[in-house]
């Protein structure tokens, strides 16, 4: 199915991109901008399944305090904001069939692609913060770094060896190191 004909000038709604026939693109919204999104490269989705997976396994003990997912998923917290993260952690007591319930996110992660660095790296980075993500993490496969952002964060952390994050403070924490999850499949 042929993309809608949309307006680059106009704002939109949730209600109006969750209209948007299903052709292959990801559509969000950031405060009215419509961001539209090819689907993604083999290397960006090899690099977030490694992080699922090392994600899901850290949760797994921990599933009474939060759960990971990754996109397409349709989170929003206002009327003209719309987000498809590329994968997501959030309280497991948000958890539904809708994804209206979903308002908290402990950590959100876009891996970069080159049609979508800009808008993870200064659009969405932006709303994240705006919304009190806890934690973003801008993956770049081939640079072989992580950004990492807080809500009042003005520069981001730069991370070249092992991530590390923990779900709750109370919680054991994750190490992944960098060189693992970027390698080539």
């Amino acid at each position: 199915m042929a993309m809608p004909q949309v307006a680059q000038d106009r704002r939109y709604t949730v209600e109006e991109v969750l209209a948007f026939p299903d052709d292959g693109n990801r559509y969000e919204l950031a405060h009215g901008e419509l961001l539209v999104s090819p689907a993604p490269r083999s290397r960006h989705q090899a690099v977030l399944g490694e992080l699922y997976f090392r994600l899901a396994e850290y949760l797994k003990p921990q599933r009474h305090v939060a759960r990971v997912l990754f996109s397409p998923a349709d989170i929003s917290w206002a009327r003209d904001v719309l987000v498809q993260p590329d994968l997501f952690v959030f309280p497991s007591g948000e958890w539904s069939e809708s994804w209206t319930t979903i308002r908290t996110l402990l950590l959100a992660v876009e891996v970069l692609s080159p049609s979508t660095a800009r808008h993870d790296r200064v659009t969405k980075r932006k709303l994240y913060q705006e919304y009190g993500v806890a934690t973003y993490w801008i993956v770049d496969p081939d640079a072989r770094v992580v950004e990492v952002w807080h809500p009042s964060d003005e520069r981001p952390e730069i991370v070249t060896e092992e991530l590390r994050w923990r779900v709750a403070e109370q919680e054991p924490e994750l190490v992944l190191p960098i060189a693992e999850l970027c390698a080539l499949p």
